[in-house]
């Protein structure tokens, strides 16, 4: 056995892993020798271990992530059993902290923390050597970036066919938000524009059209940030997909006047508020000019030709229900397309571990450790947001309700979805699997029991799913229109339902 193993286990078959693609890349003499497999939450951590057996690998080693790591542990305990003569190592965010508490850790042979460019490799060397190192954490070494070969020559066609290609034309991030790991950076790094275009340039002319950038803080640098959407502007096309995440508070003219160049639905930006509530800011080391945000929000919404998603974080030490509802409700008057509700994770290493004691911060003791209560949230409330957050993806999100989701809203937002959370949680008592016929069943009861009129309801729910292009009836809708084939309303992706609304 001579050869490498790369694997991690993906959210999603859409998600290529561009962690396992910078490894590969920086194996020097032993790339050749160095395969990439991935796979998919939900594959049997037996059949993963036997389709790594497979290719009869020397040493495998595992990208692991929160959301990733209960079942990575599995694999690798059956591959212990079948298997010890194969070296285990295990590298990524979730192992670089904490590693005496993880189970994962104590089975594999070797951990390499933080970066692995440099240090994966060179252990890689040294056990296909014969030269096994005696310690078992390696830390892992930061080398400038222009020492780093990168990764996206190993993006194969089939992933630029079928899947989102992930890059990065920076790493790190300057600001110390304490739910994120990031905060451990010193500061951001990029790398060298040209060199990165030319990557870029060649997964272009390879057919790659959906790029999804993971940099912290893409609007960091606005030069940096100008030539990338230069570079995008000058090879538009109907399949172009571009996704960024910026800071809220910093969009200068000059990066106006470019997105403004862009057709409608062509860029996608994520947005990170987190929390409106100024205290709370403070005491998580989170700065945000909150005029500047909302200010920025609202011309990305009315002026711009982008689709924004922005995220709100529930369970924030001293963050209450109402505090947080407060701040749904300003988020939601700035009618971003998606709003991600999201419930404050315990990354380990993340220095929000500080307020545990004095704001009884209580985490799941399991991935992906989730705040369970707080001493501003008890656990009720907490499970409540967790449904209202499962719910308002479904409706909210969707862009499948354009015309109910205002009359269920009202002039409460956050209130009214909270009181029909409450309610069709009370009805069904799930939170998953409902079919669209279903869900615009609950709707037109929740409206009609809470005093809307009848035929306004009717029409804007049944409006809806035809408009989605479903072609039964459903059982309020005797007699109805049958669905206009040009409606639209599906697509290869979500954020397309949003194109027009």
């Amino acid at each position: 056995m001579l050869g490498i193993t790369l694997t991690t286990i993906n959210a999603r078959y859409v998600h290529a892993a561009l962690g396992l693609r910078c490894l590969r890349a920086n194996m020097g003499a032993l790339r050749a020798d160095t395969r990439i497999s991935e796979f998919v939450l939900g594959d049997r951590p037996a059949d993963i271990a036997e389709r790594l057996l497979a290719d009869a690998p020397r040493l495998i080693g595992f990208g692991v992530y929160i959301w990733n790591v209960e079942e990575t542990a599995r694999v690798i305990a059956i591959l212990k059993r079948v298997a010890p003569e194969i070296v285990i190592v295990v590298g990524g965010p979730e192992v670089s902290y904490e590693t005496d508490e993880q189970r994962v850790c104590t089975l594999a042979d070797y951990v390499v923390t933080g970066w692995g460019d440099v240090t994966f490799p060179q252990l890689c060397a040294d056990i296909v050597a014969g030269r096994p190192p005696g310690q078992k954490i390696h830390a892992g070494k930061q080398p400038p970036l222009a020492d780093i070969a990168l990764p996206y020559g190993e993006y194969t066609d089939e992933d630029i066919a079928r899947r989102f290609i992930y890059v990065e034309a920076s790493r790190g991030c300057p600001f110390k938000c304490e739910f994120c790991l990031s905060a451990l950076d010193k500061t951001a790094w990029p790398f060298e524009v040209e060199r990165f275009l030319g990557e870029l340039q060649v997964l272009y002319d390879r057919g790659a059209r959906h790029f999804r950038f993971v940099d912290r803080t893409f609007n960091l640098k606005i030069a940096a940030s100008l030539a990338v959407l230069e570079f995008f502007l000058a090879r538009l096309s109907d399949d172009l997909f571009i996704h960024f995440e910026l800071i809220p508070d910093h969009l200068p003219e000059k990066l106006k006047a470019a997105i403004l160049r862009f057709p409608q639905g062509r860029l996608h930006f994520e947005v990170g508020i987190q929390t409106w509530d100024e205290a709370v800011q403070a005491r998580i080391s989170r700065k945000q000019d909150n005029a500047a945000s909302e200010a920025n929000l609202r011309w990305l919404r009315d002026e711009s030709p982008a689709l924004i998603h922005v995220d709100l974080i529930a369970g924030l030490p001293g963050e209450n229900l109402v505090s947080f509802g407060r701040g749904f409700d300003r988020l939601h008057a700035l009618r971003p397309h998606e709003i991600q509700v999201g419930i404050l994770k315990r990354l380990r290493g993340a220095p929000i571990a500080r307020h545990t004691e004095a704001h009884a911060m209580r985490y799941s003791p399991d991935a992906p450790y989730v705040v369970l209560a707080t001493d501003a949230l008890d656990f009720n409330e907490v499970q409540r947001i967790v449904r209202f957050a499962r719910y308002w993806d479904l409706v909210g999100n969707s862009g499948r309700f354009h015309r109910a989701l205002p009359l269920l809203l009202a002039d409460q937002p956050f209130a009214r979805f909270m009181q029909f959370t409450d309610w069709l949680f009370a009805r069904t008592g799930k939170t998953h699997e409902f079919a669209l016929e279903k869900l615009c069943g609950y709707l037109h009861d929740f409206l009609l029991e809470t005093g809307a009129d009848a035929g306004t309801v009717v029409a804007a729910v049944a409006g809806d799913y035809e408009a989605g292009g479903a072609k039964g009836k459903l059982p309020f809708m005797a007699g109805g229109t049958r669905p206009d084939p040009k409606a639209g309303g599906r697509g290869k992706l979500r954020q397309t339902r949003h194109v027009h609304a």
